[in-house]
């Protein structure tokens, strides 16, 4: 399927819209490895974009190399119009990505509240930084229940939370989200997901990895299939809902 699939009845993706995020033919290795293959994907402004595909497939490798964290060999991140090739990942922040990272990575002997606050490094907006500080806490209710707990004492649900958390303190216009729904309870999982979807509502365009696909395929807008670094298949997410090969490598056959 092409980016020019009709997304829904007369309307093109990303008609009339500068994408927001471009990856043109990227290739990444760790070592002599290669991990991700000539990819090139679009994610336009107010989207949920996802990435699924199986373990081993590039997804991390693609969010790692958008945030600057790997250096693809060849090809090009292309970030509201401009190269960020070789950006150090700090700098790539305050340009308007930040990433929730897969495993949550959040300082456990630090509170709640130091948590947030890192989120926040790289800016020197104080007044809209305690603004989005308390939308956060809006979205994340439990958050504001424990904000000066320690977060490694937290269960799995509540440091997901603080990991999206920290990363929207970033004030990003470009949400990368790592597995996160990866170890969280069914009932837990719901509640990652309709935040995913209010955080879009309020503006944040998101690009989304999951191995849960078919939580990931409901929520989104399009998707990419990878497979052992390339791309095996590309779409409206509604569409690869109703694919047969993707519903029997993916959905579990249902």
């Amino acid at each position: 399927m092409s980016t020019d699939t009709q997304a829904s009845a007369g309307t093109v993706r990303g008609e009339g819209q500068e994408a927001l995020l471009q990856l043109k033919s990227i290739n990444v290795s760790y070592g002599n490895i290669a991990a991700v293959k000539e990819l090139s994907l679009t994610v336009y402004p107010g989207e949920i974009v996802c990435l699924i595909g199986s373990n081993g497939a590039g997804k991390s490798t693609t969010l790692r190399t958008i945030s600057g964290l790997l250096r693809p060999r060849s090809g090009d991140v292309v970030f509201e119009g401009k190269r960020i090739n070789g950006v150090p990942g700090h700098d790539v922040v305050k340009l308007g990505i930040c990433q929730s990272p897969e495993g949550r990575k959040i300082f456990q002997r630090m509170t709640v509240s130091e948590n947030l606050d890192l989120g926040a490094f790289t800016r020197k907006d104080t007044a809209k930084i305690a603004e989005d500080r308390e939308n956060v806490l809006e979205l994340f209710p439990r958050l504001r229940e424990r904000v000066d707990q320690k977060a490694g004492t937290m269960s799995g649900g509540e440091q997901q939370m603080l990991a999206v958390a920290r990363a929207l303190l970033g004030n990003p216009r470009l949400l990368l989200l790592d597995e996160p729904s990866m170890g969280l309870a069914p009932v837990l999982v719901d509640v990652i997901f309709e935040t995913i979807e209010r955080i879009r509502a309020q503006g944040t365009t998101v690009l989304l990895v999951e191995q849960n696909a078919l939580a990931a395929l409901e929520i989104a807008d399009y998707a990419y299939v990878l497979e052992s670094g390339r791309l095996n298949l590309e779409g409206p997410a509604a569409d690869l809902l109703d694919d047969p090969s993707v519903t029997a490598a993916y959905l579990g056959g249902h």
